[in-house]
């Protein structure tokens, strides 16, 4: 795996652990977090070594949000690339392909085949949101609090907060924090069903996230892939879509190997021991 500028990366026990760890400008988002994350996971889902995948961060804030220098040239062209469009048309195509562009990063992870688990800490700010909305749980500190502060910059949030956050808590709740830029404090995280736990302290935040995502790098990789499959495509579609979804999966994707080795470790009071999912294809250079 490349080195990385903005994450501490390892891997224990089948579990990713990905560090924000920028604490000294509050992990904001600059140029190299965009290509490096969807990188990261792309990797780990790639290789399936790893069964889960956890984001925490350093320092007081889990994240300040995008480093206005990204900004630099939007309007003109490609904020991650000069695209050297003069042409109006081709100007704003430019605009749309950088949207597009930084929308992947939290698309790959919902695309990884495991579950992506977020800790926060402190302050989680405007790309905070749209990248914690994108992952399967969450979890955070008593002094956490999290912000849509792309309308208080008179911008629309455009990666992914106003897509996903309405599907996670109550749509009034979800509009009344877009539309004020309102900090959301933990506890009311909470009661929305934002986050699941909230604790005292960061150490005892993560100490509890790594023992769930451990216990879920247990199960059996490929059904915990199914789930997450079944639960995001029923997310985004019909009751009676997600039903005929799970049954062509299962057509394809269930054999019983998986089902009895849990009978025979239960049987013979052992901890499972599963093969892991087969890496994903790639052209070899």
């Amino acid at each position: 795996m490349a080195e990385s500028t903005c994450f501490e990366v390892s891997l224990e026990g089948q579990v990713a652990h990905l560090k924000l760890s920028r604490p000294e400008v509050f992990n904001s988002m600059n140029r190299a977090f965009w290509r490096e994350l969807p990188s990261i996971v792309d990797e780990l889902d790639a290789q399936a070594e790893a069964r889960v995948i956890v984001i925490s961060s350093t320092g007081k804030h889990f994240t300040a949000g995008m480093d206005l220098a990204v900004f630099d040239g939007v309007g003109q062209n490609s904020p991650k690339e000069g695209s050297g469009a003069s042409e109006i048309g081709r100007t704003r195509a430019s605009t749309r392909e950088s949207v597009l562009f930084f929308q992947e990063a939290f698309n790959a992870l919902e695309r990884a085949r495991m579950p992506v688990i977020a800790a926060i800490q402190g302050g989680c700010v405007g790309g905070g949101v749209d990248m914690i909305s994108a992952c399967d749980m969450r979890y955070c500190t008593e002094d956490a609090f999290f912000c849509i502060q792309e309308i208080n910059l008179g911008l629309t949030a455009d990666v992914g907060t106003l897509q996903r956050l309405p599907k996670i808590i109550p749509q009034g709740v979800a509009r009344e924090y877009a539309y004020t830029g309102r900090r959301m404090p933990a506890s009311r995280a909470q009661e929305v069903g934002l986050v699941n736990v909230v604790y005292p302290t960061q150490d005892a935040m993560l100490g509890d996230v790594l023992e769930i995502a451990h216990e879920i790098a247990e199960k059996s990789p490929l059904a915990v892939w199914g789930s997450k499959e079944m639960l995001n495509h029923s997310r985004d579609h019909s009751v009676q879509e997600g039903l005929q979804h799970i049954a062509t999966w299962q057509s394809g994707m269930f054999f019983g190997q998986d089902m009895a080795e849990a009978f025979r470790a239960k049987q013979e009071k052992r901890a499972p021991e599963f093969e892991n999912l087969p890496k994903r294809f790639r052209i070899q250079e």
